[in-house]
């Protein structure tokens, strides 16, 4: 997929306020600093379109990206930033509920993961989560320039067996880094083909 042009519409925490143009949206969330708006930038070739944030927990709002005016890509809020406080953490945890359980328009979640660490309790919980309700989703690797090809896929690996131990069988998985633009073409690919699939 060739990505022609892409375009901010619409910042909310309501899911009633969203776009009801009826296309396709591909959400994108992890934990803070994960790199999902790098991802998002390198995706779509365009620097600025998510806001970058060295602090994590910028992104605190459900935002839509109207994508070669064919389909929504949104950027939600970061999942467990501790310096939040409960209060904080526990408004954001509905937004990004109230946004899964109720977007009918939402095709797919990618759910970013720093391949950088072993599997951590919040991103298995969140993953079982949307088992449990029937979300799809995929597990998007990010940072992958961070790490050597051995540790990458042994940390890989290490995910897959964590998840086997729950799961019949495993979500697609691609491996990204917005450096060097590891997995886009993947990725873009994936979202064309389904896109396809719902014409």
């Amino acid at each position: 997929m060739e990505i022609k042009n892409a375009r901010f519409v619409i910042s909310n925490t309501d899911v009633a306020k969203c776009p009801d143009a009826g296309l396709p949206e591909y959400a994108f969330i992890g934990r803070s600093n994960v790199g999902k708006s790098s991802l998002i930038n390198m995706l779509t070739n365009h620097k600025g379109l998510a806001m970058t944030s060295s602090m994590p927990g910028k992104t605190q709002l459900i935002n839509h990206f109207i994508i070669n005016d064919e389909w929504y890509l949104v950027d939600l809020p970061g999942y467990g930033y501790a310096q939040r406080g409960k209060e904080g953490r526990e408004k954001i945890r509905r937004i990004i509920d109230s946004y899964i359980e109720n977007r009918m328009q939402m095709t797919c979640l990618f759910v970013l993961i720093d391949c950088r660490h072993e599997p951590q309790k919040i991103d298995m919980e969140f993953m079982q989560w949307l088992g449990e309700n029937g979300v799809p989703f995929c597990m998007v690797f990010t940072k992958a320039d961070k790490l050597g090809v051995v540790r990458l896929r042994e940390n890989i690996e290490a995910y897959k067996e964590r998840m086997l131990e729950a799961w019949e069988e495993l979500p697609p998985i691609f491996v990204t880094s917005s450096e060097n633009k590891t997995g886009r073409t993947e990725l873009l690919d994936y979202i064309e083909t389904i896109n396809k699939s719902l014409k």
